[in-house]
């Protein structure tokens, strides 16, 4: 990330964007932190890892499986449905594992020139000692799955090892929500859902209390870097916004998992670009984000035809 001027402890200046004037940059950052001594969780003492696998669960929810309502799906047995979902929840997982990752590096190059005392930084430190327990627990539960692992292509791989070298701040944190609220819409949904495996429940319940505070801490940066970035900045995050939505879209479940199930690659890959039901998922699924990209100059330009192309924008 490229570092704007470091904000005093106490703001001395009062910052103003179309949602209101911004709370101070310490405050928010304290609030979270307390809010980490009360709810963060160990995943390997939280969550029963020798419980055996349930008979006649789901992996994830069969509405949120790529292929649902697609006339594939309905040739399918309940068996094969089933084992699709446990390998796209070992996609999801991977590609969560894979996006951690990232974001744990650019939490890093953010807090590089920044106070070390200071409560946003301690924050920041706080976060990434929750992406790595994540990242442990989605890799254990791959794992426990029995399902492989699923990279991101090799052209995606490497795109993201640019994106982290060149990203300015106001593009990681955008990024950095797109990889957190699409896929904290779909946990929510799957964290109460007494269809789902209890194990896959107990990891999504964890993931969604800790990636709220995260969501809430790239939300108020993002916003304050919007306002304080020159012009180029602005534009430059609304394009890499853009990109890394329709690279998203696109990495989101690698369709190896149809492979994988005994389903027609080629056949599964051109149902799910075609079903209606998919599209609004993944729309519902970023609807919270974009409505909130939107109102803060985000979604503008080339930005915007790049979000739309993606399809996570009506």
């Amino acid at each position: 990330m490229t570092t704007a001027p470091d904000i005093s402890t106490a703001e001395t200046e009062a910052l103003r964007d179309a949602l209101g004037l911004l709370k101070d940059r310490e405050q928010v950052a304290e609030r979270l932190l307390d809010s980490s001594a009360k709810h963060s969780f160990d995943p390997d003492t939280e969550l029963d890892w020798d419980a055996p696998i349930e008979d006649g669960k789901w992996f994830w929810p069969p509405e949120l499986v790529s292929l649902y309502d697609t006339p594939l799906w309905k040739k399918m047995s309940e068996e094969q449905r089933m084992d699709l979902a446990r390998h796209e929840a070992a996609s999801l997982a991977s590609l969560g594992i894979w996006f951690e990752i990232i974001l744990m590096q650019l939490l890093v190059r953010h807090i590089y020139d920044k106070s070390v005392t200071s409560a946003h930084v301690r924050y920041a430190l706080t976060e990434i000692a929750d992406e790595c327990r994540h990242s442990k627990m989605f890799a254990r539960l791959i794992q426990t799955g029995g399902a492989p692992t699923y990279p991101v292509s090799r052209f995606n791989h490497n795109l993201a090892r640019i994106l982290k070298t060149v990203s300015t701040t106001p593009g990681s944190f955008a990024c950095t929500l797109l990889g957190e609220e699409i896929l904290d819409w779909m946990q929510r949904l799957t964290f109460p859902d007494e269809r789902v495996q209890t194990l896959v429940r107990g990891v999504t319940r964890i993931h969604v209390v800790e990636e709220a505070r995260h969501v809430r801490y790239a939300r108020e940066e993002l916003r304050r870097q919007m306002v304080r970035a020159p012009r180029w900045e602005q534009e430059l995050t609304r394009i890499s916004s853009g990109e890394a939505a329709r690279v998203f879209s696109v990495a989101f479940v690698n369709p190896e998992v149809y492979t994988n199930v005994g389903l027609d690659r080629r056949e599964a890959v051109a149902q799910v670009k075609a079903s209606g039901h998919r599209r609004e998922v993944m729309q519902s699924g970023a609807k919270r984000l974009t409505d909130f990209l939107d109102e803060i100059g985000v979604l503008r330009g080339v930005g915007r035809k790049l979000w739309k192309s993606s399809g996570l924008l009506a």
